[in-house]
């Protein structure tokens, strides 16, 4: 049972958890939600993704998060050098009023 348990920790501690948030500018949401849409299907097939979620602000429509969980972060960082990324990139340039990403590891 002991050996099952660090396998266990082991694992988690290698996963890497991301929380994304992206605020669209007012008059860009539609478009940047299209564009982050666009991104799910292709990026849940991709190796290592473990979730990718996106969620849309109740009380305010332009801010977004995906929340996303990696076997790796090697993995991940793969995943952020994507061509589905890189274009996305280019069709939100300037419509995305802020963006931050934190990265994160499960503690309990």
């Amino acid at each position: 049972m002991t050996k099952l348990n660090t396998q266990s920790t082991a694992q988690l501690t290698s996963q890497l958890s991301i929380v994304a948030n992206i605020t669209a500018h007012t008059d860009k949401v539609e478009q940047v939600k299209a564009e982050l849409i666009k991104l799910i299907a292709i990026t849940r097939e991709e190796e290592g993704c473990l979730q990718y979620d996106l969620h849309q602000d109740n009380d305010n429509p332009a801010h977004f998060t995906f929340y996303e969980n990696w076997a790796s972060r090697t993995l991940w960082q793969a995943h952020m050098n994507a061509p589905h990324l890189k274009d996305y990139v280019a069709a939100t340039e300037g419509i995305v009023e802020a963006f931050t990403l934190n990265e994160m590891t499960l503690i309990g």
